[in-house]
């Protein structure tokens, strides 16, 4: 019964596991998202800026 129980254990922890690093990688690729939406705008302010100086 300790074997089963533990297994058990091991499988739910392997699984919040999975979960937990899933999670993070979301995260991670919506602030990379929104650090190049960012840039973009400040790309395009940039070039608008320098078009008016000429």
């Amino acid at each position: 019964m300790y074997s089963f129980d533990q297994d058990l254990s091991r499988s739910h922890m392997t699984r919040r596991m999975a979960e937990a690093e899933a999670s993070a990688r979301a995260r991670r690729l919506i602030t990379a998202r929104r650090w190049a939406r960012r840039a973009e705008r400040a790309s395009q302010r940039a070039a608008r800026a320098s078009s008016a100086v000429w």
